[in-house]
């Protein structure tokens, strides 16, 4: 199965949401995905054993309990496939990361803060305004 197909499904990812956390019994898994999802133990089940053959999940024996873990390699190679188009927002990031710089420069050249207040002073808030109005 091509790790789309293994990561098209909410279920799925789910459960590796859950991995990405540490290492987690089959039964753990099962208790949450029933509750988020409301599918059979069996369904839960399935979705482990896609995980597990596709290799983005491992499993190990601990007595009767079975441990499942992320397997991160099959996730390296989305993530080198996804390299190709990361570009795309990148690039987007940075113009966006340029243009709060640009406002911030704008805001000190101008003398004031994005609160309206002086410079060198913090906005106040309606309720310190009230505060301070009460106590004098």
């Amino acid at each position: 199965m091509h790790a789309f197909d293994v990561l098209g499904d909410p279920v799925r990812r789910r459960i590796l949401e859950l991995l990405a956390e540490g290492e987690q019994s089959s039964g753990a898994v099962t208790a949450a995905i029933r509750e988020e999802f409301s599918i059979s133990q069996p369904a839960v089940s399935q979705h482990l054993r896609v995980l597990r053959e596709s290799g983005f999940a491992t499993v190990r024996a601990d007595g009767a309990r079975r441990l499942y873990a992320v397997d991160a390699a099959p996730l390296r190679e989305v993530d080198a496939w996804l390299g190709r188009f990361r570009g795309f927002w990148e690039q987007r990031l940075d113009a966006l990361g340029t243009e709060l710089a640009r406002g911030k420069r704008a805001r000190r050249s101008h003398g004031s803060t994005p609160g309206g207040g002086e410079r060198g002073t913090e906005p106040r808030t309606a309720t310190e305004e009230s505060e301070e109005t009460s106590d004098g």
